[in-house]
């Protein structure tokens, strides 16, 4: 399911960091695959969940999709669904907002209400 928005789920450090550079070239994972993971908005709390339960100290950043053209890609992973894969590095100037990831009472993070 291809989206105007995609979502990335970073350590606020690293996120820190990529500012100063005005580029980010993706986290530790992203490195070894050889391409940027993100999620769509549905599949975001999944992704937090499976692959960051407990951890403090993340951003949300969602990103306008249509301005990483063709270097954005859906391909399979995740139990057959498609996901985003950027083939290079996130410009800022397609980053539409950040927000601090907090963990909520329920342990889990908290997404905003209202994702696309």
């Amino acid at each position: 399911m291809m989206t105007d928005i995609v979502y990335k789920i970073v350590p606020e450090t690293l996120w820190r960091q990529a500012k100063e550079k005005r580029v980010f070239e993706g986290a530790g994972i992203d490195l070894k695959d050889g391409y940027i993971h993100f999620s769509t908005g549905v599949q975001a709390k999944e992704t937090a969940r499976l692959h960051f339960a407990g951890v403090a100290g993340l951003v949300l950043v969602a990103v306008n999709a249509p301005l990483l053209g063709d270097a954005l890609k859906y391909e399979a992973s995740r139990g057959g669904d498609l996901f985003p894969h950027l083939y290079g590095t996130l410009p800022f100037s397609a980053v539409l907002w950040e927000m601090p990831l907090l963990i909520g009472a329920d342990g889990l993070h908290a997404f905003p209400e209202k994702m696309p």
